[in-house]
């Protein structure tokens, strides 16, 4: 099966596709520090980075017209995030681009889409935004069905909720794909083998600080004996001072009143502020983990990009490149491959029996 990435960010949901076996020939990805992570990691996909307006039929001068192909991808998602209430609804003009999504779609004409989300599209505007998305795939062929994943239920050390349309052009409705864990991966499975980091530590690669212990550290690593992108932010000492105080589960309400002065009114700091993980359950959400300043479970410093991505189930051979800033967000943003990888095999699964 051919795969084709809209709005691809880093890559994640193209590394769940290939750990299926989809042969993904083309991504398309507007930023460019995330165009060039998505290339490093995979050669063989054409990747167009330009805004998906700009993409027209003669760009898929690879498609072969004989074999079965997937669209999948997910428009930018911050219009439709619960905890984002100014650009939530019908006046924000990034919550259209799902129509993008639909354009290509009739370009290429896949047997399969698979339409990923934040749990927000189902309530934003009522539910407008997720009926026009269903509506527009039914119009132009395809039998859908959707549902809301935790990602912590197939095996990534994240708690993380996220919404997945899948349609197909043949008839088809897929289930649910059933958890594959019998236990959540914990953050100490997730990281406990990685170099133990200093505040700012500025050193890319690195050996392992100690053998892997857990079955999902060992997934990550394979046979490697060091990774990059060990880079964590350079936290000043008053912040460095805060994370002291902070328990695990605690956030920026464990910190003493008299730190926190430069805060106008420190109560209306989101719940999400300074939280520090818990070792043995799975990770809150990662998103933008260097803004709300997520702390290391048992070291006083943020979380280096690695164990970041670590938490998003992305392999140590995944690099991310760009500056520090850069491969945060573009880690924060991704989909999980793991939970990807679930939802592509439900539908490898639907395809084979239907050969």
């Amino acid at each position: 099966m051919i795969g084709i990435d809209l709005f691809s960010g880093a890559g994640g949901m193209s590394v769940g596709a290939v750990e299926c076996g989809i042969d993904v020939k083309y991504a398309i990805e507007l930023d460019v520090n995330a165009a060039n992570t998505f290339r490093r990691n995979h050669l063989g996909t054409k990747m167009l980075n330009c805004d998906i307006r700009q993409v027209g039929k003669h760009d898929f001068d690879r498609l072969q017209s004989n074999v079965s192909k997937i669209v999948f991808g997910g428009p930018p998602c911050q219009g439709f995030s619960t905890s984002n209430q100014t650009n939530r609804g019908v006046g924000n003009e990034n919550n259209w681009l799902f129509k993008e999504y639909l354009r290509i779609v009739r370009i290429i004409q896949p047997d399969w889409i698979v339409f990923e989300n934040v749990r927000g599209l189902v309530e934003t505007a009522e539910g407008y935004f997720l009926e026009a998305v269903l509506k527009g795939f039914q119009e132009i062929g395809f039998t859908t069905s959707y549902f809301i994943l935790n990602s912590a239920d197939y095996g990534v050390p994240q708690k993380r909720n996220r919404l997945f349309i899948v349609g197909s052009r043949n008839g088809f409705l897929i289930d649910e794909p059933t958890p594959v864990i019998s236990r959540h991966v914990t953050v100490r499975d997730a990281i406990a083998d990685l170099p133990d980091l200093e505040n700012g530590n500025s050193e890319c690669e690195k050996k392992y600080g100690r053998a892997a212990d857990s079955k999902f550290a060992k997934s990550m690593r394979k046979r490697l004996t060091k990774c990059r992108n060990h880079l964590v932010t350079r936290n000043a000492p008053n912040i460095i001072e805060r994370y002291r105080h902070i328990p695990p589960g605690g956030n920026w309400e464990d910190i003493p009143r008299s730190l926190m002065k430069n805060y106008t009114d420190v109560s209306r700091c989101h719940t999400g502020i300074y939280r520090r993980l818990l070792a043995d359950e799975p990770s809150i959400v990662i998103g933008n983990f260097r803004k709300n300043m997520l702390i290391h479970p048992w070291a006083d410093r943020g979380l280096s990009v690695r164990e970041a991505a670590r938490l998003q189930s992305f392999p140590d051979s995944f690099e991310f490149v760009g500056s520090i800033g850069f491969q945060q967000q573009q880690v924060g943003n991704a989909v999980p491959p793991l939970l990807a990888r679930a939802v592509f095999r439900e539908i490898l699964k639907l395809q084979g029996e239907r050969i």
